[in-house]
């Protein structure tokens, strides 16, 4: 079934909403900042680490619980703003992050940062497919001429919400005097007023009344099964890196490279996110083949250079590998993402496309997971170069497998 669009009913706004251009807007603003909020704890494990003496296992824990909150969230409600409209989801999302925001601030023990981390996933399920569909319908009622810039606007929403979330973690912890409280703080002010800004923004689908709840189908293409899977596997490894630099990166900055600066660790961790989203604006306009090539050849070309710098000790190769294969991790997904729709007819879109970023969201939770459970037992220098080249093969077969299941169709 294919869900209900009504641009020209919502082209009747009343005096109470606002302008579809103007919705667009908010509906940014509001995607950009949920995301953002999900990233600044980054910086700020090492804190809560040296606070109450964790391991780096529970860091990598409170990390992998939003990612699990985030992979039931799509499999249980990822798909219902074609069903029940889009404002109610994104509405629902910002609750979501304003409770987690509350048990930051009211609540700092490791559990309880457990537990916000995993109800902010919760939301982000709700929030990416919704929010990224909105703004495309805002986008087709302002401006029919362009859709695609809602795709790009959706992107850098969603990649740069991530690369500012460590930033801003990583001023409070270094020039505020409660940096495990304030930014939360503002936070949960913020989403108050967006929350508030996007109540007005004008919906654009028609309530489903007949729709009867079922989890989103995960569907796997009867032709092209080992693209598919390579496409899978692609996500997996991209997510992987954006895991282990929302997670452990600062523990390796500080234990590898003595660099205990927090606001330093957020900038790395900006760097990473931010050449992810920065890279698929650039190369928007290329084609999907020439996109996996880029990403394939970043995502090795950073991936040996944080081997080399795990080995050499060194915070510049360190650095660099981070945004390079930020870059890659961002053309590699969105090449993975765009050769798993292209296997599908309309119909079963959304099915197949949903186990994909199921895949992605289990990169971003195993791998880190493992890194963590690893340093219980070994050094840290093994246990980083053992990640790298668990990425690095999971990238190269991936990327192509799809480059060459794909030759025959390009």
């Amino acid at each position: 079934m294919t869900s209900s669009i009504v641009l020209p009913v919502a082209a009747r706004a009343t005096a109470a909403r606002l302008s579809h251009r103007t919705g667009f807007w908010v509906t940014a603003a509001t995607f950009l900042a949920l995301m953002a909020f999900n990233t600044v704890p980054t910086p700020l494990y090492a804190l809560y680490q040296a606070r109450d003496g964790l391991p780096t296992f529970l860091i990598t824990v409170m990390f992998a619980a939003y990612s699990i909150g985030v992979m039931v969230s799509l499999y249980l409600a990822g798909h219902l703003s074609d069903r029940l409209g889009r404002r109610p989801l994104i509405l629902a999302a910002t609750v979501l992050q304003i409770a987690a925001a509350l048990v930051f601030v009211l609540r700092a023990d490791a559990a309880s940062v457990i537990a916000a981390r995993l109800v902010a996933g919760l939301g982000i399920g709700l929030l990416t497919a919704s929010a990224t569909a909105h703004l495309a319908d805002l986008r087709r009622v302002s401006h029919p001429a362009s859709p695609g810039f809602a795709a790009t606007v959706a992107g850098v929403a969603n990649m740069g919400g991530l690369a500012l979330g460590p930033l801003i973690g990583g001023l409070f912890a270094e020039f505020t005097p409660a940096p495990l409280v304030l930014p939360y703080v503002v936070f949960l002010v913020g989403f108050l007023a967006l929350g508030l800004a996007y109540a007005f923004v004008p919906e654009t689908v028609e309530i489903d009344r007949s729709f009867r709840y079922r989890p989103q189908r995960v569907r796997i293409p009867a032709d092209g099964r080992r693209a598919y899977w390579a496409a899978g596997t692609a996500a997996f490894a991209a997510f992987a890196v954006t895991g282990l630099f929302g997670s452990v990166a600062p523990t390796f900055l500080a234990g590898r490279l003595g660099v205990t600066d927090h606001l330093v660790a957020g900038a790395v961790s900006f760097s990473v996110f931010g050449a992810a989203a920065v890279s698929q604006v650039v190369f928007a306009g290329r084609s999907t083949r020439t996109q996996l090539r880029l990403g394939l050849v970043a995502m090795i070309a950073g991936l040996l250079s944080l081997g080399a710098a795990d080995l050499l000790t060194s915070g510049i190769l360190f650095v660099l590998g981070g945004i390079v294969a930020g870059a890659g991790v961002g053309l590699l997904f969105r090449g993975a993402l765009a050769t798993a729709g292209s296997l599908a007819d309309p119909r079963t879109r959304g099915e197949i496309t949903s186990g994909v970023f199921l895949l992605a969201f289990a990169g971003m939770t195993v791998p880190p997971l493992a890194v963590g459970i690893a340093l219980l037992a070994l050094p840290l220098v093994p246990v980083f170069l053992g990640f790298v080249v668990l990425v690095l093969v999971l990238s190269i077969w991936g990327g192509l497998v799809i480059l060459r299941e794909t030759a025959a169709t390009a």
